[in-house]
């Protein structure tokens, strides 16, 4: 049996990513309250694989996770992209006109934003976890306040679902990262081959800099697929740079990285592992 941490409760959207990408494994899911307590607790368990989620396609990327990457020993062993859908649930018995407040996590308020508007009376109550939101319903035994969250938590905390797919754009996805450390990292990877990078570096305030670590990897026909700059602390105007990179050949890639060591500097690969299509 593997065990996951996640961040959230159970029945929460990283459950379901994590039994998606571990489908027909046995898990037991530990839930954390923050993403840092992920990484608080692999070490204590070094078998302890994580979840956690990088970056969506509405609300963009989780910057406060780049760091955690950063700081921490836990590698990138793989990633799932997954279709965020959101449920309007309630106590049983409790029909749309009986709600007071919707409480969830302050993203998913605003991804149902349009559906929200539809139910002018109910105030919008924010809450550190959609699952979470769900449980303090049934916990509370809160009459008159619905939740936001996932069919998963809302059978799992025993409440009726009154709408499914409230969320306003249908192609709101998140990109899930499955992290791993020593003999876990080549257990998750075993069966899976590598077409993809994810590095960090720092740039000199060069003209051109950025531009000249671009033309390495495109001479190496390495792609890259993502870049997000983020301040480092402590030392203005200064930037880290994370970039997510993709290739056919592994030893091509291997040698762009490289090629660009004399150009960065501070770099770390944060891991190696398969994309896999949506």
């Amino acid at each position: 049996m593997k065990r996951v941490a996640i961040q959230g409760g159970l029945g929460a959207n990283h459950e379901i990513a994590a039994r998606k990408y571990f489908k027909d494994e046995e898990l037991e899911i530990v839930p954390c309250v923050t993403f840092r307590d992920i990484f608080v607790e692999a070490k204590k368990d070094t078998l302890l694989i994580g979840i956690m989620a990088i970056e969506n396609t509405i609300a963009g990327s989780l910057l406060q996770n780049h760091n955690l990457l950063t700081i921490n020993n836990l590698q990138i062993a793989g990633e799932h992209k997954m279709l965020i859908s959101h449920s309007l649930a309630v106590l049983p018995g409790q029909t749309f006109s009986d709600i007071k407040e919707v409480m969830s996590h302050p993203m998913a308020l605003m991804q149902c934003q349009d559906f929200l508007d539809t139910l002018p009376n109910a105030r919008n109550v924010e809450h550190d976890d959609t699952a979470l939101a769900a449980k303090e319903i049934r916990d509370k035994n809160l009459i008159g306040t619905a939740a936001i969250c996932s069919t998963l938590a809302a059978e799992m905390y025993g409440l009726e679902i009154l709408a499914t797919g409230i969320e306003t754009n249908k192609r709101n996805f998140t990109r899930f990262l499955v992290l791993a450390q020593g003999d876990m990292l080549q257990e998750v990877q075993k069966n899976n081959g590598i077409n993809k990078s994810s590095l960090v570096f720092v740039l000199p305030h060069n003209e051109g800099s950025l531009s000249q670590v671009l033309s390495v990897l495109s001479f190496y026909n390495v792609n890259l697929t993502r870049i997000q700059s983020l301040p480092i602390i402590g030392r203005e105007w200064e930037y880290q740079f994370y970039i997510d990179l993709t290739f056919a050949d592994y030893n091509r890639y291997r040698q762009a990285v490289g090629a660009i060591l004399p150009l960065v500097s501070d770099l770390k690969v944060l891991g190696e592992y398969m994309e896999f299509p949506v």
